[in-house]
């Protein structure tokens, strides 16, 4: 890793504010859209990037904002990777988000979230936290090789459990669907079946399918080549240089979700995924009948 001092944190806007504290991680999913050429990195992914005044910048930015609402993390570059163990910058911003009572949505696929679970409890009681999870792959050993360096699935559903129970709502990804890998229908009904199980309130899925683009592509290519001989040809016959690699098995696999997602009361439509994530509770002030 490096250090570097960034200029700024937040981006978007309009009710809702991402923030990326690491750019480049250690996980070493060999899907990852991040390693993509268009995002300009100058360095190597695995080198992560550290923004070493992140919560100096974020307390600046929230002291000025007259206007609550939720932070959200994780997009880019996951929170929780390995050298968030020393650094500890990501509980630093809890810390900041919880002082100045904004709220905090996180995306990760990382089991190191349960060190920050008194904050996210925290946040949660005074304004809202959710916490949003990363499951493609249900067999813990097919995921050792799709997500090598970060905890299985298995692990992933003990946090999404222990959310449940302190009343902290999360939120599943199941993307990507990688075609002839974890394309099967068993592999999908497992995922959702046990979201329904532990709770979550919604499954964030915008088709079952992977993208790839220059620098994403030729890593996800030699993983192929690595573990899964052969595959690579079967995928350029196919898909040619498409951005949009959606399964065989697409039409099925969406059923499933719909159909299990439905009938359990769970968000799918990622329009509605967003809009409850994004969504800052405003308390209201209790005024008294006998006031004035």
């Amino acid at each position: 890793m490096h250090l570097v001092d960034a200029k700024g944190l937040l981006s978007g806007g309009k009710g809702y504010f991402g923030m990326n504290i690491y750019r480049g991680c250690t996980h070493g999913c060999i899907y990852c859209d991040s390693r993509s050429a268009c995002y300009g990195f100058t360095h190597p992914f695995e080198d992560v990037e550290v923004k070493r005044n992140a919560p100096e910048l974020l307390e600046a930015a929230l002291r000025s904002k007259r206007r609550r609402c939720m932070i959200g993390t994780g997009s880019m570059s996951d929170p929780y990777m390995h050298c968030e163990e020393q650094l500890g910058l990501t509980r630093r911003c809890l810390e900041i988000i919880r002082r100045y009572g904004f709220g905090v949505s996180i995306l990760t696929k990382s089991d190191r979230i349960l060190r920050d679970i008194d904050l996210l409890d925290a946040i949660n009681r005074e304004s809202k936290c959710v916490v949003q999870m990363t499951l493609t792959t249900f067999d813990d050993a097919l995921c050792s090789i799709v997500e090598p360096n970060v905890c299985p699935t298995s692990r992933r559903l003990k946090v999404l459990e222990e959310m449940r129970r302190r009343g902290i709502p999360t939120f599943v990804w199941l993307t990507p669907v990688l075609p002839w890998i974890n394309d099967t229908r068993e592999n999908v009904e497992a995922i959702l079946n046990a979201c329904v199980r532990a709770g979550v309130r919604g499954v964030v899925c915008f088709d079952m399918g992977l993208t790839l683009r220059e620098g994403d592509r030729e890593y996800y290519y030699a993983a192929l080549d690595r573990h899964f001989p052969g595959l690579k040809e079967k995928y350029i016959r196919r898909y040619g240089t498409a951005y949009e690699l959606p399964s065989p098995n697409r039409a099925e696999l969406m059923a499933s979700l719909r159909r299990i997602c439905g009938e359990n009361g769970l968000l799918y439509r990622p329009e509605d995924c967003f809009a409850w994530i994004g969504e800052f509770p405003e308390k209201q002030e209790q005024v008294s009948l006998f006031d004035g």
